[in-house]
């Protein structure tokens, strides 16, 4: 369980920082409007705010360290138990809806967005997903075992 909750927080903390250089930078790509295609799947114009992509930066390090904190956690606090399944729930959604939005159509050319959804964006969002609920259930059913051996 440890493992699986340390590759998700650094994946989680990993999609944060990028989150962070996008706040001030379109790299990996070479223009705000390559970067509004290919990452929001929007027009430069539509692209959210830097305060509202450094809201999910911070969103992300949070999911992060409550996902490394339930993996490890003895005696968590109610947020170190719930936040796991909050996000895992955030997470797995999010890759479901992405597959299945740019996926079910199947009779135009897909775009840059669509193309890097399917690729990338939505398998990590359930990868991420899997690991944090893997977390949360395996936290569950540890602390289970612990409470019975304690009787």
């Amino acid at each position: 369980m440890k493992m699986s909750g340390v590759v998700a927080a650094v994946g989680l903390a990993a999609a944060g920082l990028m989150h962070v250089v996008w706040v001030f930078s379109p790299w990996p790509l070479a223009s705000r409007a390559d970067y509004a295609r290919t990452v929001v799947g929007v027009a430069e114009a539509d692209l959210p705010s830097g305060p509202l992509t450094a809201t999910v930066a911070a969103l992300l390090f949070l999911a992060a360290y409550l996902v490394a904190a339930r993996s490890t956690a003895a005696q968590p606090g109610w947020m170190i138990r719930t936040g796991p399944w909050v996000v895992a729930v955030a997470l797995l959604g999010r890759g479901l809806v992405g597959v299945l939005a740019s996926g079910l159509d199947l009779t135009d050319v897909p775009s840059d967005y669509e193309l890097w959804d399917l690729r990338l964006y939505s398998p990590l969002c359930l990868l991420l997903g899997g690991l944090t609920l893997f977390v949360a259930k395996a936290a569950v059913s540890r602390a289970v075992s612990r409470e019975e051996e304690s009787r």
